[in-house]
């Protein structure tokens, strides 16, 4: 007896269309439950939706150099201690 194997195949992908949609409702709606938790309900993207906002900045903000010469000027001091410190330690254990 011969087997449709088209056939089969086609039932197969339908049922697993079917299920990839349920899948896809269902995680729509875990990322709603998260969205309401976190409180950031204000924007609606779909989960595989990568976008950037013109001008948003990522990351880091930039310092400015007073910032910088200050942050060095606490690192020189941080380090000087350390080094003060274990030199210290040295002395000691010897």
């Amino acid at each position: 007896m011969p087997v449709d194997v088209t056939s089969n195949l086609r039932q197969a992908l339908a049922k697993l269309t079917a299920e990839k949609r349920r899948i896809e409702r269902q995680s729509a709606a875990i990322q709603e439950a998260l969205r309401a938790v976190n409180g950031t309900g204000g924007e609606r993207r779909s989960s595989g939706a990568r976008v950037a906002k013109r001008g948003a900045r990522r990351g880091r903000q930039r310092m400015s150099p007073a910032e910088r010469k200050a942050v060095a000027r606490r690192m020189k001091a941080y380090w000087a201690k350390r080094r003060a410190g274990a030199s210290k330690a040295k002395r000691n254990a010897a």
